[in-house]
């Protein structure tokens, strides 16, 4: 099912990376984006966190860093859509080039370092789509240079929650020197703390927002362990599983896979689907997660669901195979839930545990 959308896609493949990337964003921005019904398939209907998603295939963030296009992922197929990683102050982030293709591996290793516009720019883009309808998150993270990390989160938040439909915390980025060390027990303990304080006095002003936490995938049993459990001490709605992974498989043949940076795409599936079930064991139910890394169809959409996912985000897939992906894969597990003999999705969630 070739589209011209998928052809403009391999047109882009002739590009940097990152042009590609700037260039598919000023597409959507203008329009040329696909046009798929994201509610099309009644069992795909997803509840998550006290969100109601027409679907649980999400846009991961990274892609549109500065919330520019939203509506036009939306109109993608995209049940949801997730804007960031935004800091408070403006960035540049890392040297280019920064994003290298390992097409070989059907992968993409990435160094940008938080580049983004800051939290005034991309508050006022979240402002101006007010009453707009979808689910539109947003993922705030700490400049490389701030003194006090966790504020930069508290700052975010307090930003983004009045038009955001969720906010995540991104402590997971392996491209901010020391930013993954918020995953550490001592360190979320403060933040999470933090957090949780600012959140009341948000809620009480604005209603109420689910508060979710994006992970990496290079995590031992005892740090899955405290996450989770540090999570629901903290009342986190859920967990994001995962970021990017410092790993390199040894199957990689791409001549770029040495490159520093966080590697995704198909590499990751694995990686991030043994970490998820991990979280899925130690939550036992009691906290939603988003899993995300390498998904490309809907059987590794519904792989991550079986392992414990309630809805998965996606993102390096779509260099490969372009935005008419989002269409394709809900089809795939519309198709696939058919044959299970399943009327909803949420019956998959966790099936392999069982």
């Amino acid at each position: 099912m070739s589209t011209i959308h998928d052809i403009a896609t391999g047109a882009m493949r002739w590009l940097e990376p990152e042009r590609a990337h700037e260039a598919a964003l000023a597409g959507l921005r203008a329009g040329f984006g696909p046009r798929v019904r994201a509610d099309k398939f009644p069992r795909l209907k997803t509840s998550l966190a006290g969100l109601d998603l027409p679907n649980p295939i999400g846009m991961a963030a990274g892609f549109d860093k500065n919330c520019e296009a939203p509506d036009a992922l939306l109109k993608c197929g995209f049940g949801f859509v997730e804007c960031g990683t935004v800091t408070p102050r403006a960035q540049e982030g890392n040297p280019r080039p920064r994003i290298f293709r390992l097409s070989e591996d059907r992968s993409v290793i990435n160094r940008l370092g938080f580049n983004n516009k800051g939290l005034d720019y991309y508050a006022d883009r979240f402002a101006a789509r007010a009453g707009k309808p979808g689910v539109v998150g947003a993922n705030v993270g700490a400049n490389k240079d701030s003194a006090d990390r966790a504020a930069d989160y508290v700052a975010g938040m307090g930003r983004v929650w009045k038009c955001a439909s969720y906010v995540t915390a991104n402590i997971s980025s392996p491209n901010t020197p020391g930013l993954r060390g918020l995953q550490e027990r001592g360190a979320l303990e403060d933040l999470l703390g933090r957090l949780r304080e600012a959140r009341a006095p948000l809620e009480a002003a604005h209603g109420r927002r689910p508060l979710f936490l994006k992970v990496a995938p290079d995590l031992d049993e005892t740090a899955v362990r405290d996450i989770a459990e540090l999570a629901l001490t903290y009342e986190l709605d859920a967990l994001i599983v995962s970021n990017t992974t410092l790993q390199r498989p040894d199957h990689l043949s791409s001549d770029n896979r040495d490159e520093a940076g966080g590697l995704s795409g198909q590499a990751l599936f694995h990686i991030s689907t043994q970490v998820l079930r991990q979280f899925a064991q130690a939550l036992n139910g009691r906290l939603p997660l988003i899993g995300v890394g390498g998904v490309e169809s809907g059987l590794t959409a519904l792989a991550k669901i079986k392992a414990g996912a309630s809805a998965v985000q996606l993102y390096s897939s779509m260099i490969y195979t372009g935005p008419s992906l989002v269409a394709r894969i809900i089809d795939e597990l519309d198709g696939l839930l058919a044959a299970e003999g399943v009327d909803s999705i949420a019956e998959m969630v966790g099936a392999d545990a069982r």
